[in-house]
């Protein structure tokens, strides 16, 4: 073979190469191009339950917390803050409403959290609160609800219907119950109904509010509704025979008295 033979073999080699390399260069970046076009409609687009990278990155901003504020600043009225964020932010929930206009509002929390994060150490606990909220935001999807706010070791979730969110509350109660780990992590959760009004109105407001102070009344283990979940209740059979005898109660910053009733959710 000469030698201008093996050149010319060699310059053809080459200038393949190059555009080999050109070539999957090219497909690279619009393979890069897809993905941050992706990543940008996610962005926009609201989910229903948080995705599993939404879920590390709930838990990773949580041990932010910790390490930033010490275990007490943390995980300090976790209900408190979310309804705190959702009075001032006021997230629009009217599309979530029921045919009769109304949503309904769950908040949960860890039982003594604080406590059980003290005695585990921050690394356990934060692996602990992300088998919590796996299994949360499991159920949540299952029943087709919204995680509105994650704060901690709380959530704020909405449903359009009182006997969605009733039937996650139970099925997320009975997931921790099966959960065969020391420590067990114990939950309580308060739900009401109320209606779903537009940002300018402050009936949202107190709506949130009123959520709130009867998940914080609520024990650990505790499904704790308020008469209105009550009401909605009481026309499905499977559900109206778990509600426990309803009482009056007395909401911190709410006037009047208050219906609650309790949910007997243990198989």
């Amino acid at each position: 073979m000469s030698a201008g033979w093996i050149v010319a073999v060699v310059e053809a080699a080459t200038i393949l190469t190059l555009v080999v390399l050109l070539v999957v260069g090219g497909g690279r970046r619009r393979a890069l191009r897809a993905r941050v076009r992706e990543l940008e409609r996610g962005r926009r687009r609201r989910r229903s339950v948080l995705s599993p990278e939404g879920a590390v990155k709930a838990v990773w901003e949580t041990a932010s917390l910790v390490r930033d504020k010490g275990v007490g600043g943390a995980w300090r009225s976790s209900i408190s803050e979310i309804a705190n964020w959702a009075q001032v932010e006021r997230p629009d929930l009217v599309r979530l409403a029921g045919v009769d206009g109304c949503v309904a509002i769950v908040f949960s929390d860890i039982e003594d959290s604080t406590a059980l994060n003290d005695r585990l150490g921050d690394r356990a606990f934060v692996r602990l609160l992300s088998q919590h909220n796996a299994i949360v935001t499991k159920q949540v999807g299952r029943h087709h609800g919204q995680v509105i706010k994650t704060q901690g070791d709380g959530f704020m979730i909405a449903f359009a219907e009182a006997a969605q969110a009733t039937r996650c509350a139970i099925d997320v109660e009975r997931a921790l119950l099966k959960r065969r780990a020391t420590p067990s992590i114990v939950v309580r959760i308060g739900i009401h109904y109320g209606s779903a009004v537009h940002r300018d109105n402050d009936i949202f407001g107190r709506n949130v509010a009123l959520a709130a102070r009867v998940a914080a009344m609520a024990e650990g283990g505790e499904i704790l509704v308020s008469g209105s979940v009550a009401d909605q209740l009481a026309d499905i059979e499977e559900l109206d025979l778990m509600l426990t005898e309803p009482r009056t109660v007395q909401l911190r910053g709410l006037a009047g008295d208050h219906l609650v009733a309790s949910i007997d959710w243990v198989p």
